[in-house]
This record gives structure tokens, C-alpha cells and sequence, in this order.
């Protein structure tokens, strides 16, 4: 069972957030056997519908899909008290052999159904009194909640719900490029942007030789590892050495990171308008590093043709690292595997840059002919979530 979060508070468009929901679900179950999946009362109904369907991983799955708030395994019997009671007592067997205390909720939201809400939690309490004498009830702070729902398709049993991944459907928030590194920052930018309904279409830069062909295979962990939360993605890797070069050659050192970053969202522009997108993502956060002071974002975000969205920009170091290693990218981050950004980095980069000379120091350059070229030459590589491998 898997309770909706925020969407319930949607309007008229609830069922555009609902649909995308059930979409969802059913791509991520789908190579996992036949489940029936539907949806009533602010609930999607998850059923397996033969013993070959792999329910284990379907849970583990289904918790990672944005849109849930909580779900719970639960047993499904008939809707009466006769099929209620010993169900009652047989699923949840090993907790209450374990517990000391308990309590019974009932959530009755058929309301054609003889008993109500107390009725019932003290019939299936009583029941289990008798099953299992060691226990007493604990209205406060029980050890066990056996939870009663009784709702259009059955009555449901089961115990204390889990977290889900919370956030709205993928796909409902619109479609946006993630310019994605193989740092800690750029996956966790892209996670959250997911968890907000954004559909990645995820851009890296790639300078071989300076870099290595390992270093894009870190780059797709990553987003595979994202991937089981914001579901399949089309990587774009962009050829960026020659810029690179060519920044070397003409441009004065001190702005090389500040020209290497406008070239960025130029070709991340350009790159994410054919894919039909209509925001770049990335991962910066607020004086982090030099080329992410106020003034060096503003010369950054001049070269763009999109808006910029920076989900970390208030967040520390700690914060982000702690998100890394919940959603399971942060051991694959810390490999050492360098990405372009770590190439030519200055000895002294400007943190308070003044646009008119960013623009001057990138006179020397064509521009227009080096962007064209990283966009032909880009490549497109399908990335399905690590989990479906």
C-alpha cells in the first residue's frame, strides 16, 4: 500500500499528478513479473499476481519512487470481521512474539461496513490478548501498532509504515539538462530536481585525454544510482578538450575557470533546447569554491539561454555529503577519478569578476565555432536505474 504525499493537495490537475504516478510504477515493476497496480482513496494498491513476480525487490523499488510518502506490506482479506481476526493474529506473528506492549488502529474509510473505527480496534485487540497472554496494551507508546484499514477493495492489516521517497511524480514537473560532474554536488542536485518532478536529461563534459574513460564510467554509476529514483535517463557526453585548449592558449589563467564555466551553459543551452528542455541544473552552492561567489555566478549565468536552477545553493558541505550517502552515490563520488573541471584549474581564480572583463578575456576566442563543434560532437548513451541492471 502506497499513500500519496503532497499530490492529494493538488486541484483540478490532481489526476495529471495521479496518472504520472501509476506510469511511474508500472515501468519500475514491470521486469519484475505481473502486479496489478491501481489507485483509490489517496492509495495505490500494489498486488503481486503470481508467485513468479518478485515482491521483494517490487518493495524496495516502490519506495524509491517520488510521489510516495509511506507504504506498508500489508495482508488483504475480505471485508469482515471473520476474515479479520485471524489475519490479525498470523501477520504480524514475529513482532508481537517479540513485544510487550501494543495497540490497535483502525481506519474505516468504507463506511457501509456494520462496525466503526473503535468497534473494531477492540475486537482485533481482545483477539489478540487471547493469542498472545504475554502482551498488554499501550495506548501512548506501544512497541507493535497493528493498523486495521478497511477500504474499498478488502480490508487491510499490517504494521508501523515506512518512509517513502516523498516529493511529486517524475515527469510532472517538466523536462531539464543536469550538468553532471563526477563530484558529490551534481548527483544530489539532480536527486533533488527528480524529487520535484524534473525530468533529467543529464550533460557531462568529457577532455580526453586529460581525462580518462573511467572517469564517464563514474559519471554513469552515478546516475544509475540516481536513476533508481528518477527512473531511466539519456546521458549527453560532450566533447570539451579543445576549449579547454583553447582557453589555455589565449585566455589570461586567472579566469580560465569562470570562461571553462560560461562555455558550459552556452553548449548546456544549446544542447538542452533540442532535448526539449526548459532549465539547467547544477550543483553549486553558495561560496563554496571560487567560481561560485555572487559575482562569478553572475557572470556564469550570462552565457545561459535557460534558467538556472541551483537546488544546493543554501546548503553546506555537510549537508550535501550527508544526502549523498543517503541516496547511495557518495562512495561511487569519492573515486579518484577526475573530471574536466579539475583540468587547467588556476593557481588564483577571480571571485569577484566583473562581466565586462570575463567578456574581454574571451574576445580571443571563437566562441560561436568552439560551441558548435561540442555540439556536434556530443553522443547520447541510455541509462537505466542501477537497481534494473
Amino acid at each position: 500500500m502506497l499513500k500519496l504525499g503532497e499530490m492529494v493537495l493538488k486541484g483540478l490537475n490532481r489526476n495529471t499528478f495521479e496518472n504520472a504516478l501509476l506510469k511511474n510504477i508500472h515501468r519500475r515493476l514491470a521486469p519484475l513479473g505481473n502486479f496489478d497496480v491501481r489507485m483509490a482513496q489517496s492509495t495505490v494498491y500494489v498486488s503481486p499476481l503470481d508467485e513468479d513476480a518478485d515482491f521483494e525487490t517490487a518493495v524496495e523499488r516502490a519506495a524509491k519512487i517520488f510521489g510516495v510518502i509511506t507504504f506498508s506490506r500489508a495482508c488483504a482479506v475480505e471485508k469482515s470481521m471473520e476474515a479479520i481476526l485471524p489475519a490479525a493474529v498470523e501477520y504480524l506473528r514475529p513482532q508481537l512474539e517479540e513485544a510487550r506492549t501494543f495497540k490497535v488502529e483502525t481506519k474505516r474509510a468504507d463506511k457501509k461496513f456494520p462496525l466503526q473505527s473503535p468497534e473494531i480496534s477492540a475486537e482485533v485487540g481482545a483477539c489478540l490478548l487471547e493469542a498472545y497472554p504475554h502482551l498488554t496494551v499501550n495506548v501512548h507508546q506501544p512497541d507493535v501498532t497493528v493498523r486495521v484499514e478497511i477500504r474499498d477493495f478488502g480490508a487491510y492489516l499490517h504494521g508501523e509504515p515506512e518512509q517513502g521517497a516523498g516529493g511529486i511524480p517524475v515527469g510532472t514537473g517538466g523536462k531539464a539538462a543536469v550538468l553532471i560532474s563526477g563530484g558529490i554536488d551534481s548527483p544530489v542536485a539532480a536527486w533533488m530536481m527528480a524529487k520535484r518532478g524534473v525530468e533529467l536529461t543529464p550533460i557531462h563534459f568529457a577532455s580526453p585525454p586529460y581525462t580518462s574513460e573511467r572517469a564517464e564510467e563514474k559519471v554513469k554509476d552515478l546516475l544509475r544510482r540516481v536513476g533508481e529514483y528518477a527512473g531511466r535517463m539519456f546521458l549527453i557526453t560532450v566533447p570539451f578538450a579543445h576549449v579547454q585548449e583553447e582557453m589555455l592558449r589565449r585566455c589570461p589563467e586567472d579566469y580560465f575557470t569562470l570562461i571553462m564555466r560560461r562555455f558550459m551553459m552556452r553548449i548546456a543551452s544549446r544542447v538542452a533546447e533540442l532535448e526539449g528542455c526548459g532549465a539547467l541544473i547544477t550543483g553549486e552552492s553558495l561560496g563554496q569554491v571560487a567560481s561560485q561567489t555572487m559575482k562569478a555566478i553572475a557572470a556564469t549565468d550570462a552565457a545561459a539561454d535557460l534558467p538556472v536552477l541551483r537546488p544546493l545553493i543554501g546548503m553546506d558541505k555537510s549537508e550535501i555529503v550527508s544526502l549523498s550517502r543517503k541516496i547511495g552515490t557518495y562512495d561511487i563520488s569519492i573515486q579518484p577519478y577526475e573530471d574536466c573541471c579539475t583540468v587547467f584549474t588556476p593557481k588564483h581564480p577571480r571571485t569577484r569578476p566583473e562581466l565586462a572583463d570575463v567578456e574581454k578575456a574571451e574576445q580571443e576566442l571563437d566562441v560561436e565555432a568552439l560551441v558548435e563543434e561540442c555540439v556536434a560532437g556530443r553522443k547520447v548513451t541510455k541509462i537505466l536505474p542501477g537497481d534494473a541492471e
